[in-house]
């Protein structure tokens, strides 16, 4: 297996650099996991591919306004920075952009307060001290950080949120959510489709390209996430009872994947009936599960998801999910029937 083995050709054009109004407006293409089967959709159609007593799984993140601009200082110098992950009140880890950028350096926030770089990481990570804690500041000094592909100007930052989203974390939208409005999902209640929430503050990485030759030597660097006792419970019932989990985005696949009962230390209980056992157990702490092909999916029955770069670990988990021929051959069905791609374009129900 190679990193060039995901490797597939899309035209500038191709990129969605707007949202569809309304959300559930976009297109949905339905791939057969096994059968690679694909039928041509609309996302409002969601509830036609599935069945009462199916459970999908939203990622309730919300993504912060975690782009600064800064001013260097002395020199004035113009610096960005991008917030990736809390350390503790004042110190974050997070993404420069400038020149000169090395511990010890202090720099003014535009709008926020001054902050130090106390650690070089990896490539451009820096670990930052700001004099203040930032919460007061992000409103109105942070910017949503688009990815870099998208090359428009996003006028209301809210349609880079998911309706559902709760709670603040995340450096990028878990974005296979954008295309549920509260519409949807009250239909789909009403049609005895089930719903629960976990939590995955989606950091930078998961986006990236992979660079090695060799995807297994990639690293993805860790991300805090949350299953509940609640959707546990939610998730464990909807297999005992013949329905089918589906994890609205590849966030949702990795932390439901990472809480796997048989990935815990607290394996399966021997007393019960083998009908009995849980597939997944509640969790909160770092992930940096890599699923790529070959992978054993132990909780996730479909996912619904966008179409991803090329390359990237995001193409790698679907392939693993539902086979790379079978997920090639869909992208170039996608493109020739002019499907939009990446964060804003339409999207994919792998059942």
């Amino acid at each position: 297996m190679r990193t060039s083995d995901f490797a597939y050709h899309l035209p500038l054009e191709s990129i969605a650099q707007t949202p569809i109004e309304p959300r559930d407006a976009a297109r949905l293409l339905v791939m057969g996991r096994n059968s690679g089967k694909l039928i041509h959709a609309n996302f409002h159609e969601l509830g036609n591919y599935l069945s009462p007593g199916d459970l999908l799984v939203l990622n309730e993140t919300r993504v912060i306004p975690a782009r600064l601009f800064a001013h260097k200082i002395p020199t004035g110098g113009r610096a960005e920075i991008l917030l990736l992950r809390q350390q503790e009140t004042q110190t974050w880890e997070v993404l420069v952009g400038g020149h000169k950028l090395r511990a010890g350096r202090r720099l003014q926030i535009i709008g926020g307060p001054q902050a130090e770089i106390i650690a070089d990481l990896d490539g451009s990570r820096r670990l930052v001290r700001f004099d203040e804690p930032l919460d007061a500041y992000l409103p109105s000094a942070g910017h949503v950080p688009l990815p870099p592909y998208i090359h428009r100007v996003l006028t209301d930052p809210e349609r880079y949120q998911t309706v559902y989203a709760q709670l603040p974390g995340s450096a990028a939208a878990p974005t296979a959510g954008l295309h549920f409005t509260p519409e949807l999902i009250l239909r789909l209640k009403k049609m005895k489709i089930e719903f629960t929430t976990i939590v995955l503050h989606v950091g930078l990485d998961t986006f990236a390209p992979v660079t090695e030759d060799d995807p297994g030597q990639h690293i993805i660097h860790t991300e805090w996430c949350q299953v509940t006792s609640q959707a546990a419970q939610a998730i464990n019932r909807t297999h005992q009872q013949g329905g089918r989990v589906i994890a609205v985005g590849t966030t949702s696949v990795r932390t439901l994947e990472n809480a796997a009962a048989t990935r815990q230390n607290g394996l399966l209980n021997p007393t019960l009936p083998y009908s009995e056992h849980p597939v997944i157990i509640p969790y909160e702490g770092p992930t940096d599960l890599f699923i790529l092909p070959g992978f054993e999916f132990r909780v996730v029955d479909g996912m619904v998801t966008n179409f991803h770069l090329p390359c990237s670990t995001l193409i790698m988990l679907v392939s693993a999910f539902a086979g790379r021929e079978r997920i090639l051959d869909a992208y170039n069905n996608a493109q020739q029937n002019g499907y939009r791609f990446y964060s804003f374009g339409d999207a994919m129900l792998i059942i």
